[in-house]
Formats: structure tokens, C-alpha cells, sequence
């Protein structure tokens, strides 16, 4: 079951193909990557282990910034993150916060109902093309 707020998507792909995917799918919209945060590899560096786990961190500004105007809150949950893991019977789960959601969080929906309705559809393209969905 997935928190509020979140979809996901079953990946036909291993984890790292996935991520591969992903970022591939994220820069061929001209969208920018800022982070890869590969959780994983930072737990087996202090000798704990932990199933691939990582996020990108990418975002557009033209897509972002009237949002943080609206309500600059918003800036703690943008730019835009997706989580691509391994779960303990081995599928490969890609998810990532609505931006309606992130919205109505913040209280920053009401005007941008457009804005927000592409950035869903641009993630749910994302999202299919990385996990063959």
C-alpha cells in the first residue's frame, strides 16, 4: 500500500536499469537532473545493508518557480524526486509524490490547476517509460 500522495509503478526492469531509464526519459524532455541519491550505497559504506534503493532529484524551473511564488513552502518538496527500489520479493518499484498533492500540501492548487495536470501527466509518462508500463 502506498502513502497518500504517491503513485507507483511495477518496473519490468531491474533496479539499476530502471534508475538508467529513468534519467534517460527525465533529460530527453529537456527536464534537468540535479542528484542521484543512491541510498544503498550509502548504507554499505557504514557496513549496514540495505535492497537498491535510490532517488533522482530533477526538475524544471519554468514548472516550479510559479509554484514557489504561490507559496514558497513548496520549495521543501521541489524539485521533483522519484524512488526507484527492490522490494524483499525482489519486484522493482519506481514511485513519486503527485504534484497535486504536493500542492494542495503546501495550499498552493488553487491557480494552478493546469500547471500541475502537466507536471502529473509529464511524471506518469516518466514513469511508464522507465519501467515499461
Amino acid at each position: 500500500m502506498m502513502p497518500q500522495g504517491m503513485t507507483s509503478y511495477r518496473s519490468r526492469f531491474d533496479p539499476a536499469e530502471t534508475m538508467s531509464r529513468l534519467e534517460a526519459a527525465v533529460m530527453q524532455r529537456g527536464i534537468s537532473v540535479l542528484a542521484r541519491v543512491d541510498h544503498a550505497g550509502a548504507a554499505s559504506k557504514v557496513g549496514m545493508e540495505l535492497r537498491p534503493t535510490a532517488v533522482l532529484i530533477f526538475g524544471n524551473p519554468r514548472a516550479g518557480t510559479p509554484l514557489m511564488q504561490a507559496v514558497q513552502t513548496i520549495g521543501i518538496d521541489l524539485p521533483l524526486r522519484t524512488l526507484v527500489w527492490q522490494d524483499a520479493e525482489g519486484a522493482t518499484w519506481l514511485a513519486y509524490n503527485e504534484p497535486a498533492w504536493l500542492a494542495a500540501r503546501h495550499g498552493a492548487a488553487e491557480g494552478h490547476e493546469r500547471a500541475l495536470a502537466a507536471m502529473a501527466d509529464g511524471l506518469a509518462a516518466i514513469a511508464k517509460e522507465a519501467t515499461g508500463a
